[in-house]
């Protein structure tokens, strides 16, 4: 096996790693925010909380970096983009996902956001300048009306009547912060290296992580049920930190085009996830939807995508 070969290998493997442990991110955090009618740990909490978990564990890594002479220091002009970054990733996505947890299933969550990669494709192609074919915006819009259906549908009430439920506005908030975070980290990679992006994200939102997790911990910690308190370690420490090292290192090793295919199983994963963590059930209207977002998403990713100057950036 050629050294080409034996990178873009273990570039799919850590690529699929960093996948199955964001999948299990939707239920884990359902889990640790409960419901409306049974509340455990505040959305607040879960989302500033999990990342000062993981700035601490940031802290240390960069000083392991530093000391063995490997620490990449961002320029000045990085730190704005840092912030930017910080915005998406450390408090958009995580503070929305939590606020629709309270009201709809993980599983509902699952298919909304599976429309996270062509989001961000999409993002892509507005930041960086590019020219996306018709086809491609035709996948994007086909694939957000299937979601848009897929919210009205679900938001029935018992006389039948249909609307957008606040959850879903939270849960399309979360994927639009979530694109815009991750088209931020991609500008900083190349100089700063994947991992170490993820960590200076997570060390810059400290002085505001750390003050609101210690004002919203919880008056009674004995009341919230011990399985809530491990969804949320899982989601500080592998959602919001060694995920990112498994996927970012599998984007670098096997090439982002080929590994970020793996994404794709994301939204199954998670559908899969939900039922022996949160005991709840997969149905046809689900399964159905999550599969034609997925295959729009597909698709789409498969249509061409040009610069403005007519080649990529």
């Amino acid at each position: 096996m050629s050294t080409a070969q034996h990178n873009e290998r273990n570039g799919l493997l850590l690529g699929l790693l960093g996948v199955v442990i964001f999948a299990a991110t939707l239920p884990m955090t359902k889990m640790a925010v409960g419901s409306a009618s049974a509340p455990q740990l505040s959305p607040w909490l879960v989302t500033f909380g999990r990342a000062a978990v993981a700035g601490v564990l940031s802290v240390v890594y960069l000083l392991v970096q530093h000391q063995r002479g490997a620490l990449r220091v961002p320029s000045a002009n990085q730190w704005g983009l840092i912030a930017f970054t910080a915005l998406g990733v450390v408090v958009g996505f995580p503070l929305f996902m939590s606020l629709a947890l309270q009201y709809v299933p993980s599983m509902h969550g699952a298919v909304v956001t599976g429309l996270l990669p062509l989001t961000t494709a999409v993002v892509a192609a507005v930041w960086f300048r590019q020219k996306p074919s018709l086809a491609f915006w035709l996948c994007a819009v086909v694939g957000t009306l299937l979601v848009l259906v897929f919210m009205v549908i679900r938001s029935a009430d018992s006389t039948g009547h249909l609307s957008l439920h606040l959850a879903d506005v939270f849960l399309l908030l979360a994927m639009c912060s979530a694109a815009l975070g991750y088209i931020g980290g991609a500008r900083l990679t190349p100089s700063l290296g994947a991992e170490q992006v993820i960590c200076w994200v997570l060390v810059l939102s400290l002085p505001l992580t750390l003050p609101v997790t210690w004002w919203n911990a919880p008056l009674d910690a004995a009341a919230i049920r011990a399985s809530s308190w491990w969804a949320f370690a899982y989601v500080a420490v592998f959602s919001m930190w060694i995920g990112f090292f498994a996927w970012y290192r599998g984007l670098a090793l096997g090439g982002a085009v080929r590994v970020s295919q793996v994404q794709l199983v994301q939204p199954f994963l998670s559908l899969l996830f939900a039922i022996p963590l949160l005991g709840e059930k997969l149905d046809i209207v689900t399964l159905g939807f999550g599969v034609a977002v997925i295959a729009t998403v597909f698709i789409g990713k498969k249509m061409p995508v040009g610069s403005a100057q007519g080649e990529a950036k």
